[in-house]
């Protein structure tokens, strides 16, 4: 610091002294400069705030939940190790290779789920369940909890009257209108319910639910006739691991042995590490999500902090001035601020990591019942960490340009930038460090997220870094025309216009703030709208009311007979329904089939396929020919293209499926397109009649008629035929309804953060102007304007701005909407005017609102000192 001191001795001398003496000499100007507080700085500090506390939040709840799954791994999943197959139990080999750990001291548990009708004894009323058959030796880990305090043994066991017990979750009770005690029918079978189910330890390893939870013994499983060649059943073998073999280590080994032992086996294996990878995706995806959501909103305060500085060295300038006439040079004021933006910066990340660590807390008191999985919150240092570096960077990213110009503008030139802003720009070094600063934000972002999801993270990055640029072309060109429109005849209007453009005007900042915060709210709520319209109202018009499963050839008859004496029945469709899994691709074994990850599905578990001369409604012939009515030629398929390119197969090639341990290879004849959003029945697989006729096979049928009778025949149906499992389309659509309005709030709810966050900016811009609206205001005044017509004209300036700015947004808004639902989610697009509406207009209030309240307490100064003042 010698080197300054030499160059600029009267400002070395001017500052020596006191406690400080020994600091540096920018850290003792800038230490000095801070002592008058934060007054200039609050919009820079409760932006960074917000933003960080929003990503450390968001972080910190997913790594609570992350950290839920992998410490209640094995009660979540219900071993060590689990093995699912669908539609059969474990054959020979299989059962040898599981008793063979129980042989070595672990421990075996097998469970069965289904979905089934129940139907209560006591009045008529019935509900689709999902039936979880268990053995004695369930579960393996963790407890079942029942409301009646009685164990699962007991409450499950054959009564003296003869009478199986059974336990369900509350909702059941609620919805049929029963009580404990009381009689539910399911299959042959009528249950005592024993007790209603306050925990299930690994519910949340079973997946999405339709309906709820029916747990009973395995012996009565076997006695209510629901497991018949064909019917759909989850079996789950769960292995309790010896203790020497529990180790993660150990465990892994033990299920790639298994996979090495039993190649063929069809299973799906889980171990504790992976207990539940549907939630532990969802969480993921959603977390990543509003961690971005929350970073855009730290770049949109990223604005704030660079108006915030702007105007903090706007009102510095005869200290900066003075500085650079004392021999300060460029570099000392450039350290001297930067000094003081950092330490700023650093109180608003502190606060904002407090925020984001006591988030989760709040969450475990008052949420701890609505999260899918045990939680306990506590401090978690990743996540906290990351938010303080998206902060710390994003305050570089946005403050090093406003002091870079500050520091190599000469000492008159920094009077002259309030009427004639410089265009030059800062010097390369400075250039370089703001872009590495955002680049760095860019490749943290791309970088810490799971391999599936990169692809999403940079196109949501790009995407917002293309709005940004459209923002920007939109302030300037609203500038350009705002200059070009001419003098209007009204003194009002031209007073508008003239301030869009003038210098120092906030247009930049708030077509900037405003609009993403805009955009990002427009796209998620016409997702939501198109997503709600699809599921509750379109939907609804062109699904069928029922899907009958699990009918037999033997049932048909009389399935038929209620169908023909059931008034209001529009539309009847019946196919066969085989299941079993997909083992081989042009006789490459399913798991070493080289998949995108997209397409990996089909080639997991079981698969529903079916046999048919015609080709099924809603499917459309991409590649191929489809199969004459009368063929009977060697085994045809026709396959869906989009899993055909996700395999790299086409027409000529060969599939391999298994049913009951029979492999069949057929030929891909024709590739197709199918249209799932018409909820009819359709496959991913049909094949060339023949082959698969005499095949153990179930009925799958979808009825479509008036809803005043879809009551009555399901309770015909399900009275007649109790193995049946009937789903009424209006109840699943109603649960999967339910589960994307809690997705929705979640999404909105950060995206909320974002608008914040602009009109955090807004209110800064609009301060940073307020010297300027002072001024000008006291002229007008002097000059005969009423405060009337002063206010007129700032608010028509304001309007203007919200205005122009909300069409911007709302028209970007719309086409990401747009090609989201039509591109990534293959959906029918529908235009939703009100929404926009209502963002045109809250936007515009909005931007009037802040506008107004400043220039009023702009009118209300004197015109006097003002005008001595200056």
């Amino acid at each position: 610091m010698s080197d300054i001191a030499e160059t600029s001795p009267a400002l070395a001398g001017s500052v020596r002294g006191g406690g400080s003496s020994r600091l540096p000499l920018p850290f003792r100007i800038a230490s000095r400069e801070l002592r008058g507080g934060l007054k200039g700085f609050r919009i820079f500090l409760a932006c960074l705030t917000l933003g960080v506390a929003a990503i450390a939040s968001v972080g910190s709840v997913s790594s609570a939940l992350m950290r839920g799954l992998a410490e209640e791994g094995q009660t979540i999943l219900g071993g060590d190790v689990g093995f699912e197959i669908v539609h059969r139990e474990t054959n020979e080999d299989e059962r040898a290779w599981l008793n063979a750990v129980v042989e070595r001291g672990g421990a075996l548990s097998k469970t069965a789920d289904m979905r089934a009708m129940g139907r209560a004894v006591k009045n008529t009323q019935r509900t689709l369940v999902e039936l979880k058959a268990v053995d004695d030796a369930y579960p393996l880990y963790g407890e079942v909890s029942l409301a009646s305090g009685q164990s699962l043994d007991a409450a499950l066991a054959r009564g003296s009257d003869g009478a199986f017990g059974a336990v369900v979750e509350p909702v059941l009770l609620e919805r049929l209108g029963l009580e404990t005690g009381d009689e539910l029918n399911v299959g042959n079978l009528t249950f005592v319910i024993r007790s209603a189910i306050d925990n299930e330890p690994d519910r949340v390893a079973g997946g999405f639910a339709i309906g709820p939870r029916v747990m009973i013994s395995d012996e009565a499983l076997a006695e209510t006739g629901l497991v018949t060649i064909g019917s759909l059943v989850d079996y789950e073998y769960r292995l309790r691991l010896p203790a020497a073999e529990q180790p993660n280590e150990a465990v892994a080994a033990f299920v790639e042995e298994t996979k090495e032992a039993l190649p063929e086996s069809g299973w799906r294996i889980r171990d504790r590490s992976n207990s539940a990878p549907g939630i532990r995706r969802t969480v993921g995806q959603v977390a990543l999500f509003l961690t971005l959501v929350g970073l855009t909103a730290l770049i949109v305060g990223g604005v704030g902090v660079g108006n915030a500085i702007k105007s903090y060295i706007d009102k510095k300038r005869e200290v900066i001035a003075t500085f650079k006439c004392l021999g300060a040079p460029g570099g000392l004021i450039f350290q001297i601020y930067f000094l003081q933006v950092m330490a700023i910066a650093l109180v608003g990340v502190a606060i904002g990591l407090g925020i984001g660590a006591m988030v989760p807390m709040i969450a475990q008191a008052s949420l701890a019942e609505l999260l899918p999985v045990p939680t306990e919150f506590a401090v978690h240092t990743g996540p906290l960490v990351l938010a303080a570096i998206y902060g710390i960077v994003t305050a570089v990213a946005f403050a090093v340009w406003p002091l870079a110009r500050a520091r190599d503008i000469p000492a008159a030139g920094l009077f002259r930038d309030i009427v004639a802003p410089a265009s030059r720009w800062p010097r390369p070094f400075y250039i370089v460090l703001t872009l590495g600063s955002l680049a760095t934000l860019a490749v943290l972002a791309v970088a810490l997220t799971e391999d599936y999801q990169r692809l999403f993270a940079v196109w949501f990055l790009v995407g917002t870094a293309a709005a940004f640029g459209v923002l920007l072309l939109t302030a300037d060109l609203m500038m350009w025309v705002a200059k070009r429109v001419g003098r209007p005849k009204m003194p009002s209007l031209r007073i508008a216009l003239a301030n869009l453009y003038r210098p120092g005007a906030p247009t930049g900042s708030v077509v900037l703030s405003l609009g993403l915060g805009l955009t990002l709210l427009v796209t998620i709520s016409l997702i939501d709208g198109n997503i709600t319209r699809q599921v509750s109202t379109q939907l609804p018009d062109r699904a069928p009311s029922f899907f009958f499963l699990d009918l037999q050839k033997g049932q048909l008859d009389g399935f038929n007979t209620i169908l023909d004496e059931t008034d209001g029945i529009a539309n009847v469709n019946r196919v066969p329904m085989i299941r079993g899994p997909i083992v081989a691709v042009n006789d490459v074994r399913a798991g070493d089939v080289e998949a995108t990850p997209d397409s990996r599905w089909a080639l997991r578990g079981d698969r529903g396929f079916t046999y048919s001369a015609a080709l099924p409604d809603g499917s459309e012939i991409l590649e191929g020919e489809w199969w004459p009515e009368d063929y009977a030629g060697p085994p045809l398929v026709s396959f869906v293209k989009d899993l055909a390119d996700g395999w790299g197969i086409g027409i000529g090639d060969t599939l391999t499926i298994d049913v009951l341990g029979r492999e069949i290879t057929a030929e891909i004849a024709s590739l197709r397109e199918v249209t799932w959003q018409t909820g009819g029945i359709n496959f991913i697989l049909v094949f060339s009649p023949g082959v698969l006729d005499n095949a153990p096979q179930t009925i799958l049928s979808t009825v479509t008629m008036e809803e005043a009778g879809e009551l009555e025949l399901q309770r015909q149906v399900t009275d007649a035929f109790p193995n049946v499992t009937s789903i009424r389309v209006k109840e699943a659509i109603s649960s999967v309804s339910a589960l994307l309005e809690d997705l929705v709030l979640a999404v909105r709810a950060t995206s909320v953060v974002t608008i914040i966050a602009g009109i955090l900016v807004l209110a800064g811009a609009m301060a940073a102007g307020h010297r300027h609206r002072v001024y000008d205001s006291v002229v007008l005044k002097v000059l005969g304007a009423t405060r009337a017509k002063v206010l007129g004209a700032y608010a028509l300036e304001y309007a203007l701005l919200g205005f122009g700015t909300a069409l911007i947004a709302a028209s970007a808004g719309t086409l990401a909407a747009y090609l989201v639902i039509t591109q990534v989610m293959q959906a029918e697009w529908a235009f939703l005017p009100v929404t926009l509406a209502i963002t045109v207009i809250g936007a515009t209030v909005i931007t009037m609102g802040f506008g107004l309240v400043g220039t009023w307490s702009a009118l209300s100064r004197k015109a006097a000192p003002i005008l001595r003042s200056e």
